[in-house]
């Protein structure tokens, strides 16, 4: 008996201790979103925020955008992105389990793990990762978080080294903004985005062509991820 009392004790103080680590990780967001709302505030104002992507601009006898209209999105090419980074960005507080292709990483936890981390690394860092992106999703709008992630989120190899930022990979790899880009090339930026390490934007790259091809299933609903964890999309191969 006195084993299994210990045994109780103990599940209960790691409880505690859990809850406590998980409120002192969403306060350190809250404690940075000052901050971090006047850099998200700046880069939406030099024009790198969502709405900056550029529209939906594909020819009548391309792949159509028209069904993503994601609250607060509309019609346009950031709508496109979330299809495949995090589909349920507009409905989640940080977390989401449930949209198929999701994975287990929302937008928000892949910018938290950025600015939340000074190294991060694998097993009780994901549980502060988690609660420090539930801090940035009460004090942060989501275009704000949107526009952040896009200035942070890793690119892969470029000509100068590795690629920090979706809008600096248009101008580092096609040399034009990202509004600029053609669909081809606004895709292969949104398919290196899950593995930058993995593929290769500066040449021809038989598995980059592979995973854009799959995105433009997607897109066309010509398939659909197999479950949560589908992030490669082998539903739509």
């Amino acid at each position: 008996m006195v084993i299994v009392r210990n045994i109780i004790k103990g599940i209960f103080l790691l409880a505690i201790a859990v809850v406590v680590y998980g409120v002192y990780c969403y306060a350190d967001a809250t404690k940075d979103a000052a901050q971090l709302k006047v850099r998200a505030d700046q880069l939406i104002a030099d024009g790198k925020g969502p709405d900056d992507l550029g529209p939906d601009d594909l020819g009548p006898d391309d792949l159509r955008l028209d069904d993503l209209r994601l609250d607060g999105l509309g019609q346009d090419k950031a709508a496109l992105l979330l299809l495949v980074q995090d589909p349920g960005y507009y409905d989640h507080s940080g977390i989401d389990l449930t949209s198929k292709g999701a994975g287990i990483t929302t937008l928000t936890q892949s910018l938290a793990k950025r600015v939340g981390f000074s190294e991060f690394k694998p097993g009780i860092a994901k549980f502060r990762q988690t609660t420090y992106a539930m801090g940035l999703e009460a004090e942060l709008s989501k275009e704000q978080i949107f526009a952040l992630f896009l200035d942070s989120v890793e690119m892969g190899k470029g000509p100068d080294g590795w690629m920090t930022g979706f809008f600096n990979a248009s101008r580092k790899i096609y040399g034009k903004e990202v509004n600029e880009l053609s669909d081809r090339e606004f895709l292969s930026l949104v398919a290196v985005m899950i593995a930058p390490a993995k593929y290769n934007l500066r040449k021809p790259d038989a598995a980059l062509t592979e995973r854009v091809t799959r995105i433009e299933k997607l897109i066309a609903k010509a398939c659909e991820p197999l479950d949560l964890k589908d992030v490669w999309l082998d539903g739509c191969k």
